[in-house]
């Protein structure tokens, strides 16, 4: 009983936060960490831990998938990358220090607040005069916005997928999905460095059948969920970003 209540946990876990990557770029952390505190007890850096590994493969299926649409922006993208990283392992080792309910609320309601969003005020086009913009502004909007991203991914390991989409369309003026595309580039190499540094910092091996599972679980739908947003029109994929997260945001926090 306890085999298959796992089982389910995480087969819901990879679903959600597989849908999440692959519609709208968003961490596998919003939903896979929350579901692990939430429903297995894990303790949540740990958690953490797992779900960022759950999203190395399923962004870098993703991103590729995105990528063969002409909905990557990879020479932009990569400004941002290297700050990421380095404030990823800074956020990693500053929320070692955190008790487990502050982290686990975190996600919970950063999953509910970017749904509602997305549903109430849609990202359709790409910002006007966006390329105009000069190679120095480019760059120091991404070293600024991805200082901050890397260290909320690694903080409570949300902020790779969800800040990091709200910064790509809100602030630099990505249409949505060539900002999805962008951020699962982006998120495949944050959620690697983010899940080591867990792992290493948190000095305990993790446990391998819900590692398992949930790495599995989140590689098929986000493959399922990026597939479907490349044909669907952009409208659509806001709606359906914003209720997925918002589903998954208000039932976790029921709990």
């Amino acid at each position: 009983m306890e085999l298959l209540i796992t089982v389910a946990v995480c087969f819901f876990a990879g679903m959600g936060a597989g849908l999440g990557t692959g519609l709208a770029g968003l961490s596998a952390a919003a939903v896979v960490s929350p579901m692990l505190v939430t429903f297995l007890d894990f303790p949540a850096y740990s958690a953490v831990g797992i779900a960022l590994a759950s999203d190395v493969l399923a962004s870098a299926v993703s991103a590729f998938t995105y990528g063969k649409k002409g909905n990557l922006d990879i020479k932009n993208g990569s400004v941002m990358l290297a700050s990421v990283l380095v404030f990823t392992l800074v956020g990693s080792f500053a929320a070692s220090f955190l008790p487990n309910s502050t982290m686990g609320g975190f996600s919970k309601f950063m999953t509910l607040a970017v749904g509602i969003k997305f549903i109430l005020k849609p990202v359709m086009t790409e910002a006007a005069g966006r390329e105009n913009l000069t190679f120095k502004k480019q760059v120091t909007q991404g070293i600024v916005s991805g200082s901050a991203i890397g260290f909320i991914c690694g903080f409570v390991g949300a902020g790779g997928g969800m800040m990091l989409l709200l910064v790509l369309t809100s602030v630099l003026g990505y249409e949505l999905k060539r900002a999805v595309g962008t951020s699962v580039f982006i998120m495949t190499f944050t959620a690697l460095t983010g899940a080591v540094s867990h792992f290493v910092i948190d000095g305990v091996m993790p446990d391998m059948l819900i590692l398992f599972l949930c790495v599995i679980f989140t590689l098929v739908w986000a493959r399922i969920g990026a597939a479907w947003a490349n044909r669907a029109d952009v409208k659509r994929v806001n709606r359906a970003t914003g209720i997925v997260l918002c589903v998954l945001g208000i039932f976790m926090l029921m709990f």
